[in-house]
């Protein structure tokens, strides 16, 4: 028979009943929880480099290791183990470093890594990130898992507490990855404190409403109001081109849709043209970039690319505060006060230590490198170690369509160079230029090849990069600013909507070549356009002395066209940079370039607001559902529409018994919330002949007659019991008030 609501509980539901396991179960899922989000973090790093499956396969070993000695060794040998493991792994690491590497690992040089790490150094930078991720791994998920089983939750929830903390402090541990994992641990603890002291599974509910209206209410604002952390649901602004670009200092996001800044940057002045670089990136983690490696300290003149070049020098002015050191590729020299407080990326780029004041200049030598085509298609394939270490690498996550349409781009080409501009002709006709885009919730290279039709700079060179490396073509994405807008014979004027991002190629005897493979003609179109309502609307900051008689910037030079002398370097023009590809710019729904329009923002830009990713959105409703139950049940809604969901449509049972039992329940319930509950030692025939005097249905009568019938006597027929149940749904339906109330 099943079970209602009757008599013996007044009406009342208690829902889930409390049990002394309930707790603990409760409490090892928090354990296992927390535990999987600094766990989720290892697996981000080594979906990224590799070694993704070996790494589930040592977390797996880890658990079913403390699991089986958790009954069987005491704290210290557990602790003696973790030890064990840690060191071991961290010798394994050392191990599997390059020689070059091995030889730096100093004391000196070990302390300022791991402060590095404790203050922001990204995993994804380390050398070897993959393989560090499985030594550090083994160690945390042993000991947190061990004190779960021997039910020391407190104890369990700090270790895994300390292991998510370090991933929060490398910021690799995204909002997301750190609330959940705060939740595990919070309702581990909380579980565990009412396992000690004998208390209800229900108290439960208001620990998950607290904690889901923290995760949602993080998802919705930043962690620090005015801080530069970003929240996980969108604004209603959007980034600008340089923020995204060139502020993106060691970690590079793809976002979504972004504005052009009309601000004047700086000046430069040169005997040549070029395209400014401030970073390379070598890591593509499917979602963005990360550029690897320490920068050292600026002590002198730097190396120069292995074949022939043109020196160029470039007098750089900041027209604001400047955090970059824009130069033609390469430099090798920097004069000037911040030359004693710069530094040099390991992929060759300098960089201020100390922002860069207005007014503020610098001088900087490059070695443009001088090649011919011939040149490029000979050169061969025999590259060094570390550049195919760093510039082949691929995410686990990168789909074979990928790698398929790059074999049909760009297969049948026998060498790096026609690969490479097959593969840029490829994405300059088939995609569309535009800045509002919506933000892809997987590989971007990916998206943009088949789910996109436009997108702008990062999404043209990430995936020109992605489709390279899966030709073996050693590629990387660069970051800058465009040649700007040309003031005199020599001078430039550079602003934030000329920044910009491309691709560069290595070649042997060559070096790093440019290529960009993103339509010039729309980007310069909605460039000048943002230019010129900047200047219409008297904004300020859009202009330096004598830069309004110049009404566009100066065409994007590219690296194709060859000299007078046969060589070719990154400074040339040729008709490509003015070429418009198929469709032009994409434009909003009210015709107005993007980037300007009726929907504007601090500095006059405008573009529409960018769609939650999809996973997050997921994650973020999750937690809404599950702290809306919670809190439903805490106030009794949940129990409350089961009753009246109960009464009025009952439900059938297995035979005629129940069936009259359960119409009886529901008349009683009724009757209860309708005139006075049964009193104890009442009967149900006298309790129903008690209303009778107050106008209840003489049919009520007969349902408790089929009651007694069915429980104390020699039961009903199914015709009996169908006609009681049919005479309590008419009397529900009869009394809409009576239903109303029941949600008082």
């Amino acid at each position: 028979m099943s079970a209602e609501p009757g008599p013996e509980t007044a009406g009342r539901f208690d829902g889930l009943r409390d049990s002394e396991a309930a707790p603990r179960a409760v409490a090892l899922l928090g354990v296992l929880v927390l535990t999987w989000s600094y766990v989720s973090v290892l697996l981000y790093v080594t979906n990224v480099v590799g070694g993704r499956s070996r790494l589930l396969v040592v977390v797996l070993g880890s658990l079913v290791l403390a699991t089986v000695v958790g009954s069987l060794v005491g704290v210290r040998t557990a602790v003696a183990v973790t030890g064990a493991l840690l060191a071991g792994g961290f010798a394994v690491y050392v191990l599997a470093l390059p020689q070059s590497q091995i030889q730096l690992l100093t004391p000196d040089r070990l302390l300022s890594d791991t402060v590095a790490l404790l203050t922001g150094l990204s995993i994804l930078r380390l050398t070897g990130a993959g393989v560090w991720a499985m030594a550090v791994a083994p160690g945390p998920v042993f000991l947190s898992w061990y004190l779960a089983v021997r039910r020391r939750y407190v104890g369990a929830v700090v270790v895994g507490g300390v292991a998510l903390g370090l991933f929060v402090l490398t910021g690799d541990a995204g909002q997301v990855t750190t609330l959940v994992g705060v939740a595990g641990g919070a309702v581990a603890v909380a579980a565990a404190t009412l396992d000690r002291y004998d208390a209800g599974v229900a108290q439960l509910d208001v620990l998950t409403m607290v904690l889901a209206a923290m995760i949602v209410l993080s998802a919705t604002v930043s962690v620090v109001p005015g801080a530069g952390a970003a929240p996980l649901l969108p604004n209603r602004g959007s980034p600008t081109v340089e923020g995204s670009l060139v502020d993106a200092q060691d970690r590079l996001n793809v976002v979504g849709s972004i504005r052009l800044s009309p601000q004047v940057r700086f000046t430069v002045e040169s005997d040549r043209p070029s395209y400014w670089q401030t970073a390379a990136y070598d890591r593509y983690t499917g979602d963005g970039w990360v550029r690897t490696g320490n920068a050292n300290p600026y002590e002198g003149r730097l190396r120069g690319p292995p074949g022939a070049s043109r020196t160029v020098e470039q007098q750089v002015t900041a027209e604001g505060s400047l955090s970059i050191v824009p130069a033609a590729w390469k430099p090798v020299d920097l004069q000037g006060p911040i030359a004693s407080d710069a530094e040099v990326t390991t992929q060759g780029n300098i960089r201020p230590t100390a922002p860069l004041r207005l007014g503020n200049s610098y001088r900087v030598t490059s070695e443009m490198p001088l090649h011919t085509t011939e040149q490029l298609r000979r050169s061969g394939t025999d590259y060094p170690d570390e550049i195919e270490e760093r510039y082949l690498q691929l995410p686990d996550s990168t789909s074979d369509r990928v790698r398929e349409r790059a074999a049909q781009v760009a297969g049948g080409e026998d060498n790096a160079y026609d690969k490479a501009v097959a593969v840029e002709e490829y994405l300059e006709s088939e995609k569309r230029y535009s800045l509002s885009v919506p933000e892809p919730s997987g590989d971007i290279a990916d998206s943009f090849l088949f789910e996109m039709d436009a997108g702008y700079c990062t999404y043209y060179a990430t995936t020109m990069v992605a489709m390279l490396r899966a030709q073996d073509v050693p590629a990387r994405l660069v970051t800058g600013y465009t040649t700007g807008q040309q003031v005199a014979e020599d001078e430039y004027v550079v602003r934030g909507l000329d920044a910009h991002a491309w691709v560069q190629v290595y070649f042997e005897d060559v070096g790093w070549v440019r290529f960009d493979p993103t339509p010039s003609g729309p980007r310069e179109t909605a460039e000048s356009a943002r230019l010129a309502e900047a200047r219409q609307s008297g904004q300020t900051g859009v202009d330096v002395e004598s830069s309004e008689e110049t009404a566009t910037p100066t065409p994007t030079p590219t690296p194709t066209p060859e000299t007078s002398d046969g060589a070719a370097d990154e400074s040339g023009t040729s008709a490509e940079s003015s070429a418009v590809a198929p469709g032009g710019v994409v434009t909003p729904g009210d015709g107005s370039i993007p980037g300007v329009g009726a929907t504007t923002t601090a500095d006059g830009g405008g573009s529409p607001i960018p769609d939650l990713p999809p996973r997050r959105t997921l994650v973020v409703g999750l937690v809404a559902v599950v702290g809306l139950v919670a809190g439903a049940r805490r106030a009794g809604l949940t129990d409350r529409a089961y009753r009246a969901l109960w009464l009025r449509y009952g439900g059938g049972g297995e035979t005629p018994e129940d069936d009259a039992v359960r119409a009886y329940r529901r008349l009683e319930y009724l009757l209860e919330r309708e005139y006075r509950p049964r009193r104890t030692g009442e009967t149900p025939r006298a309790y129903l002949r008690s209303l009778s005097r107050v106008g209840l249905d003489g049919e009520a009568v007969r349902v408790g007659e089929a009651y007694e019938r069915a429980r104390y006597g020699d039961g009903v027929s199914r015709a009996e019991a169908d006609d009681a149940a049919a005479v309590v749904t008419r009397l529900v339906r009869e009394s809409t008030p009576v239903v109303g109330r029941l949600f008082r």
